[in-house]
């Protein structure tokens, strides 16, 4: 009795999440074919990682190919965001004390846009992603080690957002 009631509470609640129009398929609305990257929002006091994080998805959503990135009038639907943390830890050393690893740590609000419905697909607070780096050489020697690599990480960061974003449904 009780292994038949839990199937028929599954089977109740598989019934009620079909009716809400959610599917386990992992996939968008078939109408939503492309999508607007506008750029993101910078809460932080990092200067220009929203632009780094902007192109970065715009990238991403480029190389998964379920969606074509077109400008707001156009799209299907509209990713927006805001950056609204930002931390970059050491997390490795070497000998000398020179520091080896990062972690890169963004906190992140999302919100996908249905334009041709006007209906928020979803909306995610306070996402936090991470990304880890090495550093090749002492951050001291050049700043420029530490730009690449919070590129890297903002790729890294970039694709779970869309991966987030095409999979969610």
């Amino acid at each position: 009795m009780r292994g038949g009631g839990c199937a028929l509470a599954l089977g109740l609640l598989a019934a009620a999440v079909a009716g809400c129009g959610y599917s386990f398929r992992g996939t968008l609305p078939e109408h939503i074919q492309t999508v607007a990257v506008p750029l993101f929002a910078n809460k932080t006091g990092e200067p220009r990682i929203e632009s780094l994080l902007t192109s970065a998805v715009v990238e991403a959503f480029s190389t998964n190919g379920r969606l074509r990135v077109v400008k707001r009038e156009d799209a299907d639907a509209v990713l927006e965001g805001e950056v609204v943390g930002y931390s970059l830890l050491s997390i490795s050393y070497d000998s000398q004390a020179n520091v080896r690893q990062y972690r890169l740590i963004m906190t992140i609000n999302l919100k996908l846009l249905d334009m041709r419905r006007s209906a928020v697909l979803f909306e995610e607070r306070n996402l936090r992603e991470k990304a880890d780096f090495q550093v090749m050489s002492a951050v001291s020697e050049t700043i420029s080690v530490e730009e690449t690599a919070v590129r890297t990480a903002a790729t890294e960061i970039a694709r779970a957002i869309v991966s987030l974003t095409v999979t969610r449904f």
